[in-house]
């Protein structure tokens, strides 16, 4: 029981605090009280006695979107069957995400005063569901694009149906008929010693491989690209200028692989959910346009369904030379989303985020450690590196733990320090203090204990705890470069690069 209750916590603490559904959840019996059309899809559970609706009925489904989008909302709403139906909850949450986004100070706001934020909504679907949302709850404008008749007619309709925010939202059609990768284009893209070239605007990625030796697998590599209608090249205008993209790509390869959830009934179309390479190829075809784009967008942000799929977006995207990354996790019941966002506009100074961990402990693993070190090695690296930023450490060799004190210009000395990480982003000094948010060190010094523990041979746990309950954000930060600094020194190369704590902690 006890655990249960933890998971319920955690997955309440996900929701945006902004979300309208945060600490109020629909309650299916006032509802179905007040909308008579919803009445028949809610029943009591036997076990509880709550009233519930049964997820795996997509009119169900259908219906609880309609009444929550004209209940909380003001919206007028309707999909024709086998249409994708969303959930409000959980598209808030990207929604106010983007807000969290416009609104820091990370990347700046070339706006005039007065002129409202502008996103583009790619594959916005018979639903419509972002820009409605974005619309009403925050006065947005918004491009919308998609490639189907019925969604294009749906979408127009669930625009006009809400005249109140139709001039906000402009719809434009994808040219169908047009395809961005070709088989011909793979043989054509090997260059000398059997090098894959993809031109990339001003950036030249170069994939460095054995020619494939079958026309089989040389297939396979065609359908793991996308080839598909244009997505934001070819479909944003010249000169145009948006604060962000926004995507709910298709997730999946086949339909066969949509349909292994049987918990829920959401629909959706083979245009809607499927995609050769699934969500991989079609992101890594918004990154690669973002590329030619570059500053066209403030933000360039897409929803990611599988976590596995993050850590090989978030490798393209340094590869490609963007200023920054963000990302997020999106709970909604036992649903789990992801959130990549990027940028290509310089940013105004390193800051803080306000995503990162607000937890007073951290831990990662140091695996693949050369045989010539140990736990104490680790322990005495970490206290050289920190004393040569003039922190005052005192290190027990028995415990193998270090007590650490700090003041703000040592924090900051730290965090300045260069490590050869490879996730680093080019950007400004970090500066702790000016508009950070509560998580900052401001007059106190910074207080923490670092522990070493054998676990396995070749691998060590490192552990951090921070002794007061604020300045969580500068702490995160500090073991996020310890943890690079000590990967670097005591760790073998590896072909593809671990998750750092903070990518963990997110």
């Amino acid at each position: 029981m006890p655990s249960k209750k933890r998971k319920r916590v955690q997955e309440r603490a996900a929701i945006h605090p902004r979300n309208k559904y945060s600490e109020n959840p629909p309650d299916f019996g006032a509802l179905a009280s007040i909308y008579p059309s919803f009445k028949p899809y809610v029943f009591y559970s036997s076990r509880d006695g709550r009233p519930r609706i049964d997820w795996t009925d997509y009119n169900a489904t259908r219906e609880l979107t309609r009444v929550l989008l004209l209940h909380d909302h003001g919206l007028n709403w309707w999909i024709p069957d086998g249409q994708l139906c969303p959930t409000v909850p959980n598209r808030s949450n990207y929604i106010h995400w983007i807000e969290d986004l416009l609104s820091s100070d990370i990347i700046p706001d070339c706006r005039a005063d007065g002129d409202a934020v502008k996103g583009f909504d790619i594959g916005t679907g018979a639903n419509c569901i972002y820009p409605l949302l974005g619309a009403s709850l925050l006065g947005w404008r918004f491009v919308v694009s998609d490639v189907t008749d019925v969604a294009l007619e749906w979408a127009e309709r669930n625009v006009t149906s809400n005249p109140h925010i139709s001039e906000l939202i402009e719809i434009r059609k994808v040219d169908n008929a047009k395809t961005i990768v070709e088989e011909k284009d793979l043989h054509g893209g090997l260059g000398r010693d059997n090098e894959s070239i993809e031109d990339l605007g001003n950036t030249r990625a170069v994939m460095i491989g054995p020619e494939p030796s079958s026309s089989l697998e040389l297939q396979s590599m065609v359908e793991k690209n996308y080839h598909g209608p244009p997505i934001l090249a070819g479909v944003v205008k010249d000169e145009e200028k948006f604060d962000f993209c926004m995507c709910n790509p298709p997730f999946f390869e086949t339909m066969e692989e949509a349909g292994l959830n049987p918990k829920t009934a959401c629909g959706g179309t083979a245009q809607e959910m499927v995609c050769p390479g699934g969500e991989k190829a079609f992101i890594t075809r918004i990154v690669e346009d973002s590329v030619q784009l570059k500053q066209s967008f403030r933000w360039y942000t897409s929803m990611i369904g599988r976590k596995s799929n993050l850590k090989i977006l978030i490798s393209r995207l340094r590869e490609v030379g963007v200023t920054m990354v963000k990302t997020t996790e999106f709970v909604q019941g036992q649903t789990c989303r992801w959130g990549l966002a990027w940028s290509f506009v310089p940013p105004s100074r390193k800051i803080v985020s306000s995503s990162a961990t607000e937890k007073n402990n951290l831990s990662f693993m140091l695996e693949g450690i050369q045989r010539q070190y140990s736990a104490i090695h680790v322990l005495q690296s970490v206290e050289s590196f920190l004393c040569s930023c003039g922190a005052s450490c005192k290190i027990d060799s028995t415990s193998f733990k270090i007590d650490v004190i700090a003041s703000k210009d040592q924090c900051e000395s730290i965090l300045n320090t260069e490590t050869q990480n490879i996730f680093a982003t080019p950007s400004c000094p970090y500066e702790l203090g000016m508009s950070n948010g509560p998580n900052d060190l401001q007059s106190s010094d910074l207080h923490l204990s670092i522990s070493v523990f054998q676990q396995i041979p070749g691998t060590l746990l490192v552990k951090g705890f921070l002794h007061q309950k604020e300045s969580t954000g500068v702490f995160f930060l500090i073991f996020q470069k310890l943890e690079e600094f000590l990967k670097q020194k005591f760790c073998r190369p590896k072909t593809s690069a671990e998750p750092s704590c903070s990518e963990r902690k997110r």
